[in-house]
């Protein structure tokens, strides 16, 4: 036994009667589509429900899987407190999935647990699969801010801990998808957010998986989709299988997306093996990468590897250019891994004696000390992709039409809180953006007033 099957769907907690108290009527095609894909699992007899939802715990680097016996929740926070679910945890499922993770480098567990209650991306579907089956435990898992591979990777150590229990499984993978649908959605329109709710109803509908791995983290989030990090899981559930896949609906009448779609196991095909061959393809892609690399980025990742490997600070080499022994400026190195951010740390201004000296403390930096991520380890080196930006002169401006988010990067500054964003970074397409990022990033307001400098950078990739 192992996975015989799994569904997509998603968690708007008005499709529940005592909550959309009428309102649920206006997504009957979901309701319709839900009940079909709830009955197909349930005809698998599941012994275990893996469930997959982006509202459990979420931490940036570490999968957090419920520990314990079981959990309650109910729908109290949307009016209907009388609605309640039950959830029984199969405690041996997930005592072998996280000696899987734990043998396999892959940060997950059951720590770090802050509420046991469960969350409505886990009730939602739990509640339609009760209607037809109960006789099953649950292993409920929440996502990361780890990379899209990584999520695929936690999916294949789920179904090889399906395998060697012997266990029937069957995988619910919990998600909306893009939240920027329309004007007067929840969170208003953005282009990518139709764009990606048909890709991603394409990708899905087609069991091409592959392709999870692919999309952009820059576009997921300028889409503000819900779900992708559950269906890339739920992909690797499915790693070197073949499945019959139906996409069962999608509508999104609320300016949110609700799609779902069904999933069965009819055997093996090893030529499914995903993230194999998308790893396959970026290390073909950096490779071709590395060799065009300027001195500055060779710099950078020659830094971060002498570090990495042997904890050593790169001497400065003899053969740079010119400028990088003569100059000084301040310099951002940042490192990207399976198109995620991995780290990045810069200085606004010089702080060392030449270019060359600021970018080898900022590229081990970089990859060591960003407190957003756990330092790089040696069996990453491989996968990375380094980009430097050296910074031009800094000069104080009066408005935002004074900026340009291709052009210039831009400071702001509010009594001694000070934050900085780059130009031409993917998914930043206004100045009204570059600004409110800045100003996140830095602990400011969103409505507070600042003051403004921009400056130039040259990039070097």
């Amino acid at each position: 036994m192992g996975i015989l099957g799994a569904i997509m769907v998603p968690h708007p907690p008005l499709i529940i009667p005592d909550v959309g108290k009428g309102e649920e009527h206006k997504i009957q095609r979901t309701i319709d589509a839900y009940q079909e894909a709830v009955r197909r699992v349930a005809a698998l007899l599941p012994e275990t429900i893996v469930l997959i939802s982006p509202h459990q715990v979420m931490y940036a680097d570490y999968f957090h899987i419920s520990p314990g016996k079981g959990a309650e929740g109910n729908f109290g926070q949307f009016g209907a407190g009388r609605t309640k679910i039950e959830a029984t945890y199969d405690t041996e499922f997930v005592e072998k999935l996280c000696r899987l993770t734990t043998l396999k480098g892959l940060p997950a567990g059951t720590e770090g647990e802050r509420k046991r209650q469960l969350d409505h991306g886990t009730m939602v579907p739990l509640y339609f699969m009760n209607q037809y089956f109960r006789q099953y435990r649950l292993v409920r898992i929440g996502l990361s801010g780890l990379s899209f591979a990584k999520h695929y990777e936690l999916g294949q150590c789920v179904k090889e801990a399906a395998e060697l229990l012997g266990r029937r499984t069957v995988v619910i993978a919990s998600g909306d998808l893009s939240h920027r649908l329309k004007e007067d959605g929840p969170y208003g329109y953005q282009k990518e957010g139709p764009e990606y709710d048909r890709r991603i109803m394409r990708v899905m509908g087609q069991a091409s998986f592959g392709e999870l791995l692919e999309f952009g983290e820059d576009f997921c989030e300028k889409a503000g989709e819900c779900g992708h990090r559950s269906f890339t899981i739920m992909a690797g559930t499915l790693d070197r299988t073949n499945v019959q896949a139906e996409n069962l609906s999608y509508e999104g009448p609320f300016g949110v997306g609700y799609g779902v779609c069904a999933y069965e196991v009819v055997g093996s095909n090893a030529a499914q093996n995903y993230k194999e061959q998308y790893e396959e393809k970026e290390r073909a892609r950096i490779m071709e990468q590395r060799a065009q690399e300027d001195a500055y980025v060779q710099l950078a990742r020659n830094a971060v590897e002498a570090y990495v490997r042997g904890r050593k600070v790169l001497e400065v080499p003899k053969d740079l250019p010119k400028e990088m022994y003569t100059e000084q400026a301040g310099a951002f190195v940042s490192i990207k891994e399976n198109g995620a951010l991995r780290g990045c740390i810069g200085t606004i201004q010089a702080t060392q004696t030449c270019i060359a000296e600021e970018i080898i403390g900022n590229a081990i930096s970089a990859s060591s000390r960003d407190y957003r991520f756990s330092p790089i380890e040696e069996e990453e080196l491989d996968q990375l992709t380094i980009s430097v930006d050296i910074l031009g002169q800094r000069e104080p401006v009066n408005s935002a039409d004074e900026l340009d988010v291709l052009r210039y990067g831009v400071i702001v500054t509010k009594g001694n809180k000070r934050g900085l964003l780059l130009p031409n970074l993917e998914g930043v397409d206004t100045v009204e953006e570059q600004i409110a990022i800045a100003k996140r990033k830095a602990g400011i307001g969103v409505s507070e007033k600042v003051a403004l400098e921009r400056f130039e950078v040259v990039r070097h990739f």
